[in-house]
């Protein structure tokens, strides 16, 4: 901001992450503002005598409670919130916002148990993660030159195709959710990173359906405005 205006944190978060926690509690008018830089890598700040451009090309991360008091959906009962509190609360974030945002996931609290014993021997180490991770990365480098999320309106068409059970399962998640045009791409980038990480040519079933499974919000909130 400024009269001069200078990088901000979305700028400084390029080819990074930046992680905003408590997401509601922000002014709306501030997070309307990442919109851009998430559809396009970059923002544009106008200003009476000069227009400044910055690279803000960042994976954003984001955490907010399911509901006002935070226990919706605990398994300890103690959420008192009405519908109508936790619909004001969710509105906070606009739907074009979380359109632009291809994950929605569920953090359940984790049980004492697991503080006090640590990880089961049985779950994967980071470093595992990461290589099946990069393994993945190059298999979209090798196809299409670029990340999966980075795909083209026409570059999805070409490389996210589905079979005709895949068409008519995304084609009913769209109507079921009102899903947005927007979304109908982001699914199919994720799908097909979904594919990617289990080693797959093509994007079957499963893949779609985890991918479909991720837009907990938009289902939630009867999906955003395909027009915003």
């Amino acid at each position: 901001g400024g009269s001069n205006p200078k990088p901000g944190e979305i700028s400084l978060a390029h080819h990074g992450a930046l992680f905003l926690d408590e997401l509601p509690e922000f002014d709306r008018k501030v997070l309307e503002v990442l919109r851009e830089p998430l559809e396009t890598g970059h923002i544009t700040i106008s200003r009476a005598n000069r227009q400044a451009d910055f690279p803000a090309r960042f994976q954003l991360i984001a955490a907010m409670n399911p509901c006002p008091c935070g226990y919706l959906g605990d398994s300890s009962g103690r959420c008192r919130c009405t519908s109508e509190q936790i619909a004001r609360y969710r509105a906070r974030v606009s739907g074009p916002l979380l359109d632009r945002i291809d994950m929605h996931l569920e953090v359940p609290r984790v049980p004492i148990s697991v503080l006090r014993e640590g990880a089961s021997a049985g779950e994967e180490r980071s470093e595992i993660i990461r290589e099946r991770v990069a393994a993945a990365r190059n298999i979209a480098d090798s196809r299409c030159g670029k990340a999966n999320s980075a795909l083209s309106a026409a570059e999805v068409k070409r490389y996210c195709t589905l079979t005709d059970a895949g068409h008519r399962l995304l084609e009913q998640a769209m109507e079921k959710f009102g899903l947005s045009h927007r979304a109908y791409h982001r699914i199919l980038k994720l799908a097909r990173t979904i594919a990617d990480l289990a080693g797959s040519n093509t994007i079957e079933i499963p893949h779609l359906s985890e991918a479909i499974g991720y837009r907990k919000l938009d289902r939630t909130r009867g999906g955003p405005n395909s027009g915003a």
